[in-house]
């Protein structure tokens, strides 16, 4: 991938709009990645010998696209993974659901155990060993028949948290093949996007705000973004 799109760059962090089906990091399928590819980016922009250091503080699914930032320092990471665990690291998503008569907003707690041999989430128990706690809150931006276009503002960061979520209150997101096959048979991807992160620079102290927006493709394209 040549085209990196690259929203802010210095000398402590990257920040990058990760483009729908590529990996946040590098698995065994050895499919490009975006930690690969930025390392790559940074040896070559700056003539770097040797290893390149490129922290990874935050993650997207392989199949959705967004703003994502990047660490070049280890003091970077840290920071920015403790903003991350403070919950002071604002993430912004939109999707577009399955459901038209979705309620105008809400706040949803679920509790989520993930089988890492499946690679799949579920909502459990509070009692249930090793279950973890989602918090999400969404807000309706519009409506198209039996579509609804949201706003996700995401409190905790797990596994597939946003795609479980909505698929446990009979909202799946259109074109999720693994929670809510929606579109699937059209090869519609995934109506799911980073769309804004907010934090604090790690070592200016200063709050930054980034944005992206993805393509105007079905099912995006019914709607005004």
């Amino acid at each position: 991938m040549s085209n990196l799109n690259i929203l802010y760059e210095d000398n402590h962090i990257l920040v990058v709009v990760k483009p729908a089906n590529v990996l946040s990091q590098g698995d065994y399928t050895g499919d490009q990645d975006m930690v690969t590819l930025l390392k790559n980016y940074i040896k070559e922009k700056y003539n770097k010998p040797g290893n390149v250091y490129l922290g990874l503080v935050h993650r997207l699914d392989r199949p959705v696209g967004g703003t994502m930032v990047f660490a070049k320092t280890s003091k970077a990471a840290s920071r920015l993974s403790e903003q991350i665990r403070q919950r002071s690291f604002k993430r912004t998503y939109i999707a577009v659901v399955a459901n038209g008569s979705l309620k105008d907003t809400d706040t949803l707690v679920h509790y989520l155990l993930k089988d890492k041999r499946r690679n799949k989430v579920a909502v459990v128990d509070k009692e249930t060993i090793g279950a973890k706690e989602a918090i999400l809150e969404y807000r309706v931006l519009a409506r198209k028949s039996d579509l609804s276009l949201i706003e996700i503002q995401l409190h905790t960061g797990r596994a597939h948290q946003i795609r479980v979520q909505l698929n446990a209150i009979a909202s799946p997101i259109v074109g999720d093949q693994l929670y809510g096959t929606r579109g699937a048979d059209k090869g519609v991807q995934i109506a799911l996007w980073a769309s804004k992160i907010i934090f604090m620079h790690p070592t200016k102290k200063e709050e930054l705000e980034f944005c992206s927006m993805p393509e105007k493709r079905y099912p995006w394209s019914l709607f005004d973004l």
